[in-house]
């Protein structure tokens, strides 16, 4: 109980101030009172000599000491009386993260199960749900980029949108600077604490206007580490190509630039994998979710209730009740 009370707090004070009206009416009830004598001309007192005030008469006082009590609650209610719950710390990764991601025809290959692109987005979409606190935002890219979603607090809306992405949605081709450098450009103006880029490829840049190393030296400027992933086995990998005969699966030589991405990742701070099957790109995404967690802001949470309404209901309640008196008990014959 006292707990509740050392939080109770008011959003309008300045209502209180009401309160002095109370004071004020009961010093003019008590004056009022005082001077109303009724009077009543009788030839003999004798039957009144051993009569006291009946309680009917100390009683009728009551309905005034309601009407004051409705008029309590009615200022203490339009107060706003609010209360505080209890304080919680929760945990604040301050991390801003986009997800670039290739989407060339090339990860359709089914060494990941059932195909690279579709693994690559179950797996990112566990990573997302995982870390709740963080901003994220999606990029995509192949022979061009294109942002799929800013960074957002919104994770279901990525979440939707990783529904829509597959392979063949821009023109073909492995543009991993121009890739990299958007994802970049959506963290250049982030003021979170750690900014972080996860690009994911299963090819060797062959495309696009910015160099990949160019753009790996803009994520250094900015302060962006970037940890990038290879996806695909070693050797060759079935692949489903387009035949006279209908769709037929091949084999495809594996070809990732392992040492590109490798510079990439050393230039930024950031770190290189290789996602050889579908387990390891979950560890993979484990381990980057591990390695960011390392910075964490506590603070405290408050949140305020509203305590009105029994007071609302108190004052309707104390109405009512002097008006049922008032009629009844206490009836007055004009």
């Amino acid at each position: 109980m006292m707990e509740w009370i050392e939080s109770l707090h008011f959003a309008r004070p300045d209502f209180l101030y009401l309160l002095l009206l109370i004071p004020i009416m009961i010093a003019w009830y008590v004056m009022r009172a005082s001077k109303t004598h009724p009077t009543l001309r009788i030839s003999d007192l004798s039957m009144f000599e051993r009569k006291g005030r009946s309680s009917r008469v100390i009683l009728r006082h009551l309905l005034f000491v309601l009407r004051q009590l409705a008029l309590l609650c009615l200022i203490l209610a339009l107060a706003r009386p609010q209360t505080s719950s209890s304080s919680r710390n929760i945990t604040i990764e301050g991390i801003d993260i986009m997800l670039s991601l290739d989407v060339s025809g090339s990860m359709l290959a089914m060494d990941l199960k059932p195909d690279r692109i579709e693994a690559s987005k179950t797996i990112a979409a566990d990573f997302i749900r995982s870390r709740p606190n963080d901003r994220m935002g999606l990029v995509i890219f192949s022979g061009e980029t294109f942002t799929q979603v800013p960074l957002t607090t919104d994770h279901s809306l990525i979440l939707n949108m990783f529904k829509d992405i597959k392979s063949g949605m821009i023109t073909d081709g492995t543009a991993i600077g121009d890739g990299l450098a958007t994802a970049v450009g959506r963290l250049r103006e982030s003021e979170a604490i750690s900014k972080v880029v996860i690009l994911l490829t299963d090819g060797m840049n062959n495309t696009g206007s910015v160099d990949p190393m160019t753009a790996a030296e803009i994520a250094r400027v900015y302060g962006v580490r970037v940890y990038t992933i290879g996806v695909g086995t070693y050797g060759t990998a079935p692949f489903p190509a387009q035949t006279h005969f209908g769709v037929r699966i091949i084999d495809m030589e594996v070809d990732i630039d392992d040492a590109l991405l490798q510079q990439i990742a050393d230039r930024t701070g950031g770190k290189y994998y290789r996602a050889t099957s579908n387990e390891k790109l979950k560890e993979i995404y484990h381990e980057i979710d591990q390695l960011e967690r390392s910075k964490i802001d506590v603070t405290e949470f408050r949140s305020n209730y509203d305590e009105y309404l029994p007071l609302a209901l108190a004052a309707l309640m104390f109405i009512l009740l002097e008006l049922v008196l008032k009629f009844t008990i206490f009836r007055s014959i004009p």
